[in-house]
């Protein structure tokens, strides 16, 4: 049943943070297709720009919120969604991108999508752990085995990190390539979750790699020659790198990246904290959690590429290009909470729920970084599902018994 809503009354503090809870799982609820959850709500221009499509990275954080959710359509949904994208699993191990609504076709991006493997063995774990239904993923063992399989074919046999081409993760206009924080991030915690060899050495070079300021240098020559190139000019050294690649390096200063390494446990917890003091030095989250990048680069910067200009979209300040993502905010809350930071997370949880609310609760896919501006897709299922896993690390309920009206 598709819930309706009412104009949007004045709310503050707690009252709000439970107004976003309901909205956050009526907007789930809305966006369910028999095949699994939509990246956002149906709309002319959402189908248009294929929106309406079980999205790999998208359909798997939701499933984070989903499953042991114990609402029956939400739960159904978590495994149908992991469901349509194992069933269009590429011979060699890949996840798509996305699939159809309608389960008739996917797509694998331009230069391959490799986050999209890592968020769906993540999410598998979770309804593993937590599902009523879980006993239905059980038959994928061969399809679990080939996932891990391509993913270890790209892992670096003495960094063991994963290597990829640029703009092909979530941040799929952005020139970060070779080793990638945000995608070793989800490797390291793949890694964690099915006990895959080499965990210690992925943390290591993880470190030494992306903040090449570590007192000790690596034993491996190579290692060293790519920490000496990454270590020039450093413009945000309290952060990981969010990409090395031989001779150059990403230093605009990666704010998701750099959140998964806290929440996964690769960073310890001197350097989490040294990062999230780096982070609101940076203002990132003022006024809305918050910005992905901390100093976007410019038309006239080395890293600048050709396609970030495609169609006026990654100019400074949008886009992935130091646009305010509102997915991302939750997971700055999680961080927050993580270091025991409970008064700054839950009043990131209420700006959350504020940029959430726009427009009468438009679950904007992103904000323009400077202006503020409303811009992307309405109805954003993982803004819903990550703010769900904000409130739920700040103690809040999972569910409510049944799905509320209104």
């Amino acid at each position: 049943m598709l819930l309706t809503t009412s104009p949007s009354p004045p709310l503050t503090g707690h009252a709000l943070i439970d107004e976003g809870t309901r909205r956050s799982w009526q907007l789930l609820e809305r966006n369910l297709s028999p095949q699994g959850v939509l990246a956002a709500s149906r709309t002319a221009a959402a189908e248009a720009r294929s929106y309406t499509r079980i999205f790999g990275r998208d359909a798997a954080i939701c499933v984070l919120a989903m499953a042991g959710s114990g609402l029956p359509a939400l739960e159904r949904a978590a495994v149908d969604s992991l469901a349509s994208l194992v069933q269009f699993q590429a011979p060699n191990g890949q996840i798509p991108k996305y699939v159809d609504p309608e389960g008739r076709d996917a797509d694998f991006w331009y230069l391959g999508c490799i986050d999209a493997t890592l968020w769906w063995l993540i999410a598998l774990q979770h309804v593993r752990q937590t599902s009523p239904l879980a006993h239905e993923t059980e038959a994928w063992a061969p399809q679990v085995a080939l996932a891990i399989q391509w993913l270890q074919a790209q892992e670096h046999q003495r960094f063991f990190l994963l290597q990829q081409n640029e703009a092909s993760d979530w941040a799929d206009i952005m020139p970060r390539s070779g080793f990638v924080l945000y995608t070793n991030a989800l490797w390291f915690q793949v890694k964690t979750l099915y006990g895959l060899p080499q965990q210690s050495e992925t943390r290591y070079h993880f470190n030494h790699l992306f903040h090449p300021q570590q007192g000790d240098l690596p034993d491996y020559r190579r290692a060293r020659l790519l920490s000496h190139y990454a270590r020039r000019e450093r413009r945000h050294p309290e952060l990981y790198l969010s990409f090395v690649n031989l001779s150059f390096a990403g230093d605009e200063g990666d704010v998701f990246g750099n959140l998964l390494a806290v929440l996964y446990g690769l960073a310890n917890r001197p350097m989490a904290q040294q990062i999230l003091r780096a982070l609101q030095q940076a203002g990132v989250a003022d006024p809305h959690p918050v910005r992905v990048v901390t100093t976007p680069i410019a038309e006239d910067d080395e890293l600048w590429r050709a396609y970030m200009g495609r169609h006026q979209q990654n100019h400074p300040h949008q886009y992935h290009n130091g646009g305010i993502w509102p997915f991302v905010g939750g997971f700055w809350v999680m961080a927050l909470a993580k270091l025991g930071q409970a008064s700054a997370a839950r009043d990131a949880l209420v700006r959350l729920a504020e940029v959430n609310r726009m427009d009468d609760w438009r679950f904007t896919e992103w904000l323009h970084g400077q202006t503020l501006a409303p811009m992307g897709m309405l109805g954003q299922s993982w803004n819903a599902a990550t703010y769900l896993l904000a409130q739920r690390a700040l103690g809040g309920k999972s569910a409510p018994a049944s799905l509320p009206e209104g």
